[in-house]
């Protein structure tokens, strides 16, 4: 199963490529949205620190947008583990999202449904990834607060499958599922710089005991080239689980 996989991850990583080649047309790309869809791609260097274990490397992502409201998102980290001394490739991320209004009001300008799937491809032995299936499913709304505020506030629903590896104690052996929030506000400090503050708690059953999971995300981006590359600096607490993940990123648009 993970071979084929990641066979149709490297696949579409390749269509994606060059689905818009020849595309002439010139887009206004507008990134302090995350309801504003666009072919990209994103290259990412990771340092992700607990009291456990370090995990640095790369993680790549590319979305193509079938149009201006349809977009699909594969991405896959490529990660070293200082505790186990091991690198490899880590768990993986399919999305699907879709804007299906927009411009209800002047302030209610999206409301978009979306699935996201973590899939086990990371080496639970090497200390790379878990051995469990995560999907979400729920809609971001957009809300314009100000010309330099907007909001988009989420909310999904959160299925973890049962893990498969003989590692872990029958105990622990669970699905979990759960309510995921999001409470993203971006505000742009000009057309070229904005930022991202995005608390995400997680509400999860798991062996019918309710566990609060409490993260975030703080994401500072700054546009180089108009509607061809920007840069970001992320930082992404675990508070519950005491990690803390780090990024320095480019995005090249299509």
């Amino acid at each position: 199963m993970k071979k084929i996989i990641i066979a149709l991850i490297i696949m579409v990583l390749g269509l994606s490529l060059f689905a818009q080649e020849g595309n002439a047309v010139e887009q206004e790309v507008d990134a302090s949205k995350p309801t504003n869809l666009y072919t990209q791609i994103n290259t990412n260097l990771e340092g992700s620190f607990s009291d456990k274990q370090n995990l640095y490397g790369l993680r790549v992502n590319i979305s193509y947008a079938l149009n201006p409201n349809n977009l699909f998102l594969i991405e896959v980290p490529f990660m070293y583990n200082d505790n186990t001394d091991k690198f490899g490739i880590g768990d993986s991320r399919i999305r699907y999202f879709a804007v299906v209004k927009r411009n209800l009001t002047n302030r209610f300008i999206a409301i978009a449904p979306f699935a996201d799937i973590t899939v086990p491809l990371g080496s639970y032995q090497k200390g790379l990834g878990n051995t469990s299936w995560s999907i979400a499913m729920g809609s971001v709304f957009g809300f314009v607060a100000t010309k330099k505020l907007a909001l988009f506030p989420g909310i999904s629903y959160v299925h973890t499958t049962k893990p498969t590896t003989d590692l872990i104690p029958d105990n622990t052996k669970f699905t979990g599922n759960g309510i995921s929030l999001q409470f993203n506000a971006s505000y742009s400090f000009s057309k070229s710089t904005f930022l991202f503050v995005n608390p995400t708690p997680l509400f999860l059953n798991t062996n019918s005991e309710w566990k609060t999971i409490w993260t975030g995300e703080v994401n500072l981006n700054h546009v180089f080239i108009p509607n061809k590359l920007k840069a970001n600096v992320f930082w992404g607490p675990n508070f519950t689980n005491k990690m803390h993940v780090f990024r320095l990123g480019t995005t090249f648009y299509l």
